[in-house]
């Protein structure tokens, strides 16, 4: 399995050197040169795997033996998943009204992102020891990916992680679960700018070329292929827990929705379309809506500045992962690819192809939800089921009890699907617990794990990062310093 940029300026690499990448060199996407097609018999089989064991399975398609002996693979995934809370790592709530809810984050920072970036920090490990090799990661975040990513990686020798954060656009929790960690190799940047903002920088390192190859930089963002490649088995786990049968002709459908932000989890989403897993995907957005009306309209553009919402993981006005999807449904036209997106870069708007748009809208729908939809939805879950839900998952709860089995008033045009028949699955990013002015906003009270609770008496360190400062070359010193001490 040889892995390409989306944008077709650079050489193929193996999964070792997508893994090590941030943005290719000709600043487009790795993405894996075949998606490999699933015969029905492979499904059945996988059918009755348990998580953990369909994300060995897909992982394994993905990265060859050559590379990672399956035994080894086997062992890292394991790893990996070894401080998840649920013994099945995940974890399926079949709640009133037809809403499935899985649950993805029982790991250590109760996130979704815990799920992709625990095995991610497992695959760099087994390069960096066998080569005796040091990175820098740098990472920017809108709330969860920056936690994640400290944990898979905190006291490791061979590995620097940076992390830049917006200041006060984060709930408190999610600030402190980064801010708390006190390691050597931890650095954390408090930036006063949004999240799109704080992406600036890191793409201005990425793309000084002598620089990022002296220090070695690589992003554990979702521009890194390895976190797309895990969540993948999401949707793989989610059909088969909701399928009715493997037995009917053609294969059941599942519909699963999908909270999105920067694009990566449905992406893997496609991949797993692609690869003949019979499901149909709903993008769900806040106000920040450019996914929403790129899917509807064709319209990838940006409509003013980022908006604050109660979802705030979500918060993002450049979802960079679409370049992906626009590649895989493109046929891997590089050529189109690469003009899409560098009239992007220049004017931040673009109109797709009329060809293309039709094959976005067949392969996904989309539904945007404001905060009083979110309010609505966690109101509603709480009431009928007593289960607390985070905003961005309500965001896909919205959708849910948007359509007409289960609106208890006439449905958003915008969130109506004529699937309503089909099971469907809510994917749950996150706890309700890391969000408790939103549960206090829905008139309901948090429930807070010891764990998080033990984070406010904690130490914390962290770095300002002023407006009017150049914050790259703040970075480059310290990512300088931190090679010095390697």
């Amino acid at each position: 399995m040889e892995y390409i940029s989306t944008r077709g300026g650079t050489r193929a690499v193996d999964f070792e050197g997508a893994l090590f990448s941030g943005y290719a060199p000709d600043g487009g996407l790795f993405m894996p040169q075949s998606i490999p097609l699933l015969d029905r018999d492979t499904l059945r089989c996988w059918s009755s795997l348990c998580y953990r064991e369909l994300v060995k399975e897909l992982c394994s398609l993905f990265i060859s033996a050559e590379l990672v002996p399956r035994d080894t693979l086997n062992n890292l995934i394991d790893r990996a998943f070894s401080r998840f809370r649920h013994k099945d790592v995940v974890h399926l709530s079949r709640l009133k009204d037809g809403l499935n809810v899985l649950e993805l984050w029982h790991g250590v920072t109760y996130a979704f992102k815990d799920l992709s970036l625990s095995c991610t920090g497992q695959f760099l490990q087994y390069f960096l020891e066998k080569k005796q090799k040091h990175v820098s990661i740098l990472v920017g975040t809108s709330g969860d990916t920056g936690s994640s990513a400290i944990e898979s990686v905190r006291g490791q020798k061979n590995m620097d992680i940076f992390v830049l954060l917006p200041k006060g656009l984060c709930t408190q929790i999610q600030e402190l679960q980064m801010t708390t960690v006190i390691e050597d190799n931890v650095h954390v940047f408090a930036a006063h700018g949004n999240s799109d903002e704080i992406d600036e920088p890191i793409k201005e390192l990425f793309a000084d070329v002598d620089f990022a190859r002296k220090y070695n930089l690589m992003s554990l963002n979702s521009v890194n292929w390895s976190r797309i490649m895990v969540q993948i088995a999401h949707y793989f786990y989610a059909y088969f827990q909701c399928a009715p049968s493997l037995d009917t002709t053609p294969l059941p459908v599942v519909e699963i929705v999908v909270p999105t932000g920067g694009g990566g989890n449905i992406t893997a989403g496609c991949i797993a379309q692609k690869m003949g897993l019979p499901i149909r995907l709903v993008a769900v957005v806040n106000s920040n809506d450019i996914i929403h009306r790129t899917v509807q309209h064709g319209d990838f553009s940006l409509a003013g500045s980022v908006k604050a919402t109660l979802a705030s993981a979500m918060d993002i006005q450049e979802p960079y992962n679409v370049e992906r999807i626009l590649w895989l449904l493109s046929g891997s036209d590089c050529r189109l690819i690469k003009m899409l997106m560098e009239q992007f870069s220049v004017s931040k708007s673009v109109k797709l192809p009329e060809d293309l748009h039709g094959k976005l809208s067949k392969t996904l729908r989309s539904c945007s939800a404001s905060d009083q939809d979110i309010v609505g939805a966690m109101r509603r879950c709480w009431e009928e089921n007593q289960y607390l839900l985070c905003p961005h998952s309500a965001v896909a709860a919205h959708y849910h009890y948007s359509q007409p089995d289960t609106a208890h008033l006439h449905p958003k045009p915008s969130c109506f699907s004529f699937l309503s028949s089909i099971p469907r699955c809510c994917l749950a990013p996150a706890s309700a617990a890391k969000f408790q002015d939103a549960v206090l906003r829905a008139g309901l009270v948090p429930q807070i794990p010891p764990e998080i609770t033990a984070l406010t008496v904690m130490e914390t360190r962290s770095t300002a990062l002023e407006r009017g400062q150049d914050w790259a070359q703040v970075l480059q010193g310290r990512i300088e310093a931190g090679a010095q001490r390697w």
